[in-house]
Parts: structure tokens; C-alpha cells; sequence
């Protein structure tokens, strides 16, 4: 089966820093992919390659059977959407024209509108709070606003960095539970966590990242009952 998304020898980082050494990836179809490991060992600088915001230094990245042109505006029109790390919403700008505001790349207002219903229906807060502004919600309330814009995109393959930071416990729950039904749904998900445990449940593989490339990949099975890898690099998170 050919990867939907296929990565070869990716190198990249910030001016002269290299954060990723020659790294290989390969994300199937219809699935959620966790990349797992410590902070400051670039979870978030792959992601951020992935989706054109940082150049690719050297490597390959095929994308649904083609070669990704460089640049984030081309990676958003191919299909790839990164939600970023933290908040990052137009915190004067409604709850509802925050997520129109994913939807930059979509014209079919039919289709838009069926999006936010989308939305509405895996956040039911959002329905509630669709008129305030994003700068009077909670954090809980912005993160899922962040996914929300990400599903406006209608994106082929959805790159979540690190959904939980910073968030209570059940919040992080709600966030992830809307995640799993996502990819029961089809949605193909890539999702950056540094605590396992979170996303083991509907991950259906883990790459394990250390030091700009993968220590380890196997599936949530197989990580369950590998604790010396969570051990050696998470601290038995």
C-alpha cells in the first residue's frame, strides 16, 4: 500500500540550528498518527515542515500520490492542515468568523455551511458561543475553536500540535474524545503529544522522537508494553 503521506530523509530547522536529521515517515489513510517524546526535540518543527512554514533543508515529501511543492499555501490548497500549538485565534473576531476564517480555501458556501454545522455538532460549546469574541472564551473553549478551524479546511490530512497543553484534565479528555470520532469518521490525523497516555486509546500508531529523529514506531499496543521506551525518554509519563 503506497503511504498517503511518505517522507524520506527529511532534514530541516531554524537558520543554522538542524532540529531534524534525515528523518523517514510514512502515515497511512483514514488513520491518527501520534508523534510521541520530550519537548525540545522537534515534534513541532516536523509539523511545521510538513505543512511548508519551515523549508525542507534535503529529503522528499510525497503527499496522496504526489510531490509537495514548497510552501505553505501550496500545502493548504494540497490538502495538508496544520492546527498550531496554543491558542493563536483572531482574538477580536467572533467564535464563528474565527472558523470561517479556516475555510479561506473552500468557495462552495453550501458546503461551508454544512462544515460549520460539522463543528457545531462534535462542539457543542461552539454552537453556544458562535457570537462572542474568542478573547472571552476559555481555554478549553479556544482550543476547540483551533480544531474547529482545522475542519473548516477540509483537509485531507489534519497535523494537531500538542492539543492538551496547558489544559485540565477533562477538557483534555473532550478535546480528545472529539479527536477519535474525527478519525472514526475517516478523518486522516496527525496529531503531537508529549504525554502517550493521552491519545493511546485511538492512535492507531506511535513514532517516538528523540533528538530530530525516531527512537522507536510501533502501535499503541506494542507501546504498552514497551515501558522502558516510555520510561527511558517520557520519565513514565
Amino acid at each position: 500500500m503506497i503511504p498517503f503521506l511518505k517522507i524520506r530523509g527529511l532534514a530541516s530547522g531554524y537558520r543554522q540550528i538542524q532540529v531534524l536529521h534525515d528523518l523517514d515517515l510514512d502515515i497511512d489513510r483514514g488513520k491518527l498518527t501520534a508523534i510521541i517524546g520530550p519537548n525540545g526535540h522537534g515534534k513541532s518543527t516536523l509539523l511545521k515542515t510538513i505543512a511548508g512554514l519551515l523549508p525542507a533543508w534535503r529529503g522528499t515529501l510525497e503527499f496522496d500520490g504526489a510531490a509537495m511543492e514548497p510552501g505553505a499555501p501550496n500545502r493548504a490548497r494540497a490538502g495538508l492542515v496544520l492546527v498550531p500549538q496554543g491558542d493563536q485565534l483572531f482574538m477580536r473576531m467572533t467564535v464563528e468568523e474565527n472558523l470561517l476564517m479556516g475555510a479561506f480555501t473552500r468557495s462552495n458556501r453550501a458546503d461551508i455551511i454544512r462544515g460549520l454545522e460539522e463543528v457545531y455538532a462534535l462542539f457543542p460549546k461552539l454552537r453556544d458561543r458562535r457570537s462572542q469574541l474568542a478573547n472571552s472564551l476559555s481555554g478549553g473553549e479556544r482550543r476547540m475553536v483551533g480544531v474547529g478551524r482545522g475542519m473548516m479546511a477540509s483537509g485531507k490530512l489534519m497535523m494537531i500540535d500538542e492539543p492538551s497543553l496547558g489544559l485540565a484534565p477533562l477538557i483534555i479528555e473532550q478535546i480528545y474524545e472529539a479527536l477519535g470520532r474525527l478519525a472514526e469518521l475517516g478523518q486522516s490525523i496527525l496529531v503531537v503529544e508529549e504525554n502517550p497516555s493521552r491519545v493511546a486509546n485511538i492512535a492507531s500508531t506511535f513514532h517516538l522522537m528523540d533528538g530530530g529523529h525516531f527512537a522507536w514506531s510501533g502501535t499503541a499496543d506494542e507501546l504498552s508494553k514497551s515501558g522502558s521506551i516510555v520510561k527511558t525518554y517520557l520519565g513514565g509519563a
